[in-house]
């Protein structure tokens, strides 16, 4: 199942960011702690090229910390980006966002130079909360769903600091399978782009994989020791729902149901600190996800190419015996 879900909005902030991002000193792009390389969005860093770029890996509260510190490295490696860990909810931790723009454009700052910064995210990753707790007012709506900002927005940090937000965006095509069901496990994608049964089947894969304890202590399933481990996804997502009394009548399991208590419990961390992806993974499954797109593009490409040649025509007048090439 292929997860895909750009609305109408989307093509709007895209637009709006493109005009803004001439202006602008410092990206902020709010990422989810629990998945930092599929909440990152790759038309954000393709819109804003080289520009000084703020990761704020936010919710690290519920993600896994030993993951959240590999990704900060991960990402304070690359070229003008800096990462910061945050629980948007916080105060302390947020103001020092502030001094992070300020060293990564350190010739801004002042009235006659403000400090200009665009903020960018996907839905429901904990932008507007994090707007709110920088301002201490409620500048921002806030909801566990997608789509709750819908316009842009400036608001005045500092006298000399500037901080422009953006509706939550995600990309035209998924072309990384994993990341697509990431992002709807985490709220990300509207719930009519995905299967919940589906997707609550991939998380289940990923928690027996690297969090099979946080499963048995939550669901208390009665099995032998590391057997949730081993099960196949299905037979555990029924045991779950067998568990949490999720039942249809004739005594079979609403796997519907239950699939979206698996993703709940995931999504209020009442699992546990989860993280599900490290960056080596990441790059595998992008490594990945581009060749198979490349593949995708060729034979797209050579069934475009076949179709022009059959349907050549040829030129009028019996005379003439040229033949198109290729390139024609």
């Amino acid at each position: 199942m292929a997860i895909q879900w750009f609305p109408g909005h989307m093509h709007l902030t895209r637009k709006a960011i493109t005009e803004r991002i001439k202006d602008i000193d410092v990206v902020i792009e709010v990422l989810d702690a629990r998945l930092p390389g599929s909440s990152a969005n790759p038309l954000l860093a393709e819109i804003t090229g080289h520009k000084p770029t703020l990761k704020v890996l936010n919710k690290q509260d519920v993600a896994d910390p030993e993951r959240t510190a590999l990704w900060v490295d991960w990402y304070n490696a690359q070229s003008d980006t800096r990462a910061v860990p945050l629980d948007a909810s916080d105060p302390a931790p947020a103001r020092k966002l502030i001094d992070a723009c300020h060293l990564l454009s350190p010739n801004r700052g002042g009235m006659a130079k403000p400090m200009r910064v665009l903020i960018c995210g996907v839905p429901n990753v904990g932008k507007s909360t994090l707007i709110n707790t920088l301002t201490n007012k409620r500048h921002a709506k806030t909801g566990d769903e997608a789509g709750i900002t819908k316009l842009e927005q400036r608001i005045t940090l500092a006298d000399d600091f500037y901080l422009w937000d953006t509706p939550g965006m995600l990309w035209p095509r998924i072309v990384v399978p994993e990341s697509g069901y990431n992002l709807a496990a985490s709220g990300a994608v509207g719930r009519n782009a995905y299967d919940e049964e589906l997707v609550a089947l991939e998380l289940l894969r990923r928690l027996q994989k690297h969090y099979a304890p946080l499963l048995e202590s939550r669901y208390k399933l009665g099995l032998p020791a590391g057997a949730v481990a081993t099960m196949h996804d299905e037979e555990l997502l029924a045991a779950i729902g067998k568990k949490r009394g999720a039942m249809l009548g004739g005594g079979k399991v609403n796997l519907q149901k239950t699939a979206e208590i698996v993703m709940t419990d995931f999504r209020t961390a009442i699992l546990g600190r989860i993280t599900l992806e490290t960056p080596a993974e990441f790059e595998a499954w992008r490594a990945a996800g581009l060749a198979e797109d490349a593949k995708r593009q060729a034979k797209k490409d050579a069934r475009a190419k076949a179709k022009g040649k059959g349907s050549g025509v040829r030129e009028q007048g019996s005379n003439s015996d040229h033949t198109p090439d290729d390139g024609e």
